[in-house]
Order: structure tokens, then C-alpha cells, then sequence
């Protein structure tokens, strides 16, 4: 059956992440049902989404078709698993980022559900063959990796476990489509995935520049917020080199392309996060932006508010 006659999805941990997912599924219309084994937790988690989807709405910046009451009344708490996963025709895992934690919480799944019902899980860093080592029908697993908030920023890696078929990664592009979202299908699974080896290495970089004394941390932010980013936001590195050239992508790497060598060849080994001289960098991050939960909440709505506008405006154009 089609992801459209299929309207139930089970979310497995209530945390920020999880709460993400299932504003981003009800606002496909799908009923989402949010499972927490600690007391409480599920129900506090559907208190928080209310929240956060009235005023949205009131923004004007409610993703989908319904209204917040509409998609509010899709939502259901639970507390014991079976019931949670009652219906479910894929199921998206969300607990915190421990390979046994997920093992185990997936094993518990597959003794509740169908053999056709898709498991998904939401880790950054572990890969799917890790992940779903103890499942019996890995044919049928995969990870959906967010990032964070997802409910802004709608890129989502599908990655697949070396078992499973075609059939479930078409079927999770196509769910993750409808919920607005912009899947990306890795053919095969790599540590870290894609978007954080890539991420990885403008950190290594960037961090590398700083401790170097080449550039402040101010700038460096200024350098991706101001320039790299400007364009990124739009269009990928690969694209921006096909329009930088007169004559597309061959054209540029002829123009420059031993340029880019060089400098891949210049790269210093990987930087020390831990050590003294990283002490300096958290320290200059610091005095910008203080660590504690004051600042940091600011910054980090501010930043929702951003990607949000941002969001709205790709969506326009």
C-alpha cells in the first residue's frame, strides 16, 4: 500500500527530537502516536507541542494544509508499547544516542509489529548495520537522520541498512516528501553519513583557522554566515561550482582545480578539541556568546526564528 492510504506513525521517545518528528507528521495529516516509557513524559511532550504549534499558527508559519486543532487531534500519548505501535505503518525511533538503548528498543518493536512495517531510527552517528544488528527483518530498516530542528530545517538523510530493499526506501522518500520534508537517499551506508562528514569538515577547518591565530571566532562565523552560507542556503557546493564558471563545472575545475589541491594538500592534520589551545577557542566563543542557559535559549530562538523566516522564503520562491 501507498504511504496515502497509510495514516498511522509510531515516534519512540517524547525529547526534542521526537517532538520535532511528530509536529513534522501531523502536519502531513498522519496520526502520530508518541511513545515515553517514563511516567509522564509523552504527555508533557503533546503539552509542548500544542505550544509550540498554536503559536505558529498565529505566526502564520504552520507547515501543512490543517489547522493547529486539526493537527493537535492527531496526536496521542502512550505509555506501554504495544498499544503505541497498534496500527503503525512505520515507526520512527528517537531515544537518546546509545547503540544498546536502540538495540534493545528495537527489539522490543519487532515483537509488537508486522513484518512490513518500516523501522526507522533518528541517530546522527551510528550506522544502520549497528543499529538494527538485533532485528530479525533488517530488510525493512533504515535511518532518517533530521537535522536539527527539523521541523525548519527539512533536509533528512535516508540511509539504508546493507539488507534492506528498495521497495522501503522509496516508500520513506515518499512519506518523508508528503510531510514536507527534502529526503536525501545515501546508496550505501558511511560513518558519520553525509551531512556530517561534510559538516565535519568545515568544523575541522574552521577551528584549525582560529587556533592557528589566522582568523577570530566572530569571523570565521561571519565567513559561512555572510558569504559561504549566503549561497548555500540556496543552491549546494556542487551547483555553485557549475555556475561559477563560464562554462559550467569542467570549466572550473580547469580554472581552478590544481587551486583547490594545494590547498586540500595545506590541511594541517586533525585539530585537538580538548587540549590547551582549544581551551582558547571555547574561551573566545565564550566571551560572544556566554554558556550559560540564559544565552544560549536566546541564541537558539533567535536561531529558530531565523530558519524559520528562511524557510518560508525558499518556500515562496
Amino acid at each position: 500500500m501507498s504511504t496515502s492510504e497509510l495514516k498511522t506513525i509510531t515516534v519512540i521517545g517524547s525529547g526534542l527530537i521526537g517532538r520535532s518528528w511528530a509536529m513534522v507528521f501531523i502536519s502531513g495529516g498522519y496520526q502520530v502516536k508518541i511513545y515515553d516509557n517514563q511516567p509522564g513524559q509523552a504527555a508533557k511532550a503533546i503539552t509542548e507541542i500544542r505550544k509550540q504549534t498554536e503559536e505558529l499558527e498565529e505566526a502564520h508559519m504552520l507547515r501543512g494544509d490543517l489547522s493547529a486543532a486539526q493537527q493537535l487531534a492527531l496526536l496521542s500519548c502512550y505509555e506501554d508499547l504495544a498499544p503505541a505501535l497498534e496500527g503503525a505503518f512505520f515507526v520512527q525511533e528517537c531515544v537518546f544516542e546509545q547503540l544498546e538503548v536502540k538495540q534493545s528498543v528495537f527489539q522490543e518493536v519487532e515483537r509488537f509489529v508486522g513484518k512490513a512495517v518500516i523501522l526507522s531510527s533518528s541517530t546522527s552517528c551510528l550506522v544502520p548495520s549497528s543499529v538494527f544488528a538485533k532485528v530479525q527483518e533488517r530488510s525493512r530498516c533504515l535511518v532518517s537522520h533530521p537535522v536539527n530542528p527539523p521541523y525548519y530545517v527539512k533536509l533528512v538523510e535516508l540511509v539504508p541498512h546493507p539488507e534492506t530493499v528498495a521497495a522501503v526506501m522509496d516508500a520513506a522518500h515518499s512519506l518523508m516528501t508528503k510531510v514536507g520534508q527534502a529526503p536525501v537517499l545515501l546508496r550505501k551506508e558511511i560513518d558519520g553519513f553525509a551531512v556530517n562528514r561534510v559538516q565535519a569538515a568545515i568544523i575541522a577547518e574552521s577551528w584549525r583557522l582560529v587556533q592557528d591565530g589566522v582568523i577570530s571566532v566572530k569571523d570565521i562565523d561571519l565567513v559561512m554566515s555572510e558569504g559561504l552560507g549566503m549561497r548555500y542556503a540556496f543552491i549546494g557546493p556542487m551547483e555553485t561550482m557549475h555556475l561559477n564558471a563560464p562554462e559550467g563545472l569542467e570549466d572550473y575545475m580547469r580554472r581552478y582545480g590544481e587551486g583547490i589541491a594545494r590547498l586540500l594538500r595545506s590541511f594541517g592534520p586533525v585539530p585537538d578539541f580538548f587540549g590547551e589551545p582549544a581551551k582558547r577557542v571555547v574561551k573566545e566563543m565564550c566571551e560572544l556568546i556566554p554558556s550559560d542557559q540564559q544565552h544560549l535559549s536566546a541564541r537558539k530562538e533567535r536561531r529558530d526564528l531565523l530558519l524559520m523566516h528562511l524557510a518560508k522564503l525558499k518556500k515562496d520562491h
